[in-house]
């Protein structure tokens, strides 16, 4: 059976090709969050580009709860940062979020293309990876998009490179490793190091470097406006 041809982009300049599956990675934070989110029983996520869209869209849905992060840091008005911590211990139980993010939420917005599109973390890496794989299986012509939206770090890098490992099979890349090279990374070493903002949580960068159990993957539903990330149960 033919593998299926992976590529693997860095940053959110701009649209990505169309592919078969696009998988799109922000370890540090959006797409942990958006995984313990799921995982304490969120409905959907809807995902929007901006601090004004966001407004706008929960105007429309007062119920919905508003969510994300500006370079890193909460923003006022929103009820909701874009902290694991945080989100492992919100009531959050049957709501809908709002999230808008600097690169995952961006990220994902350009992947649109693709006639799949799923969202990750490391924290829930080998189950997409294993269902990007099935959803290529036995296609002539399938391609994966394994999308690194941190556009210089390498921690979303580290991720892609586990996914595409996975997905070929291939078993040169060990999770440890790359949990080590996320806590190294530039986007965690803010959350402990000199000069920390007080907003941060020290305690993210461990969320976003552990693998944690689940039985879903986090597809996108582009058939509404905005986009929404759903959990898809795994059979």
């Amino acid at each position: 059976m033919p593998a299926p041809a992976i590529r693997i982009i860095q940053g959110t300049d701009a649209p990505y090709p169309a592919a078969t599956v696009s998988v799109v990675i922000d370890v540090i934070r959006a797409f942990t969050v958006a995984q313990i989110a799921f995982l304490r029983g969120v409905r959907e996520i809807y995902l929007v580009n901006t601090v004004e869209e966001a407004h706008a869209f929960r105007k429309l849905h007062p119920d919905y709860l508003l969510a994300g992060e500006v370079d890193g840091l909460p923003i006022a008005g929103f009820d909701l940062d874009n902290s694991p911590q945080r989100f492992s211990t919100a009531d959050i139980h049957g709501k809908t979020l709002i999230q808008k993010t600097s690169n995952g939420v961006k990220g994902t917005l350009l992947a649109l293309a693709a006639d799949n599109v799923l969202v990750t973390g490391f924290s829930n890496a080998r189950n997409t990876a294993q269902y990007a794989r099935a959803l290529t299986a036995g296609k002539s012509g399938a391609t994966i998009n394994i999308v690194a939206t941190h556009p210089s770090d390498d921690d979303d890098l580290a991720c892609a490179e586990y996914i595409r490992d996975i997905v070929l099979v291939e078993n040169k890349v060990s999770a440890s490793d790359i949990a080590r090279r996320i806590l190294a990374a530039r986007s965690a070493v803010k959350f402990y190091g000199p000069g920390k903002p007080a907003a941060l949580d020290a305690r993210d960068p461990e969320h976003c470097a552990r693998e944690t159990p689940c039985n879903f993957v986090m597809q996108v539903d582009k058939s509404v406006s905005p986009p929404r990330v759903l959990g898809h149960t795994l059979a």
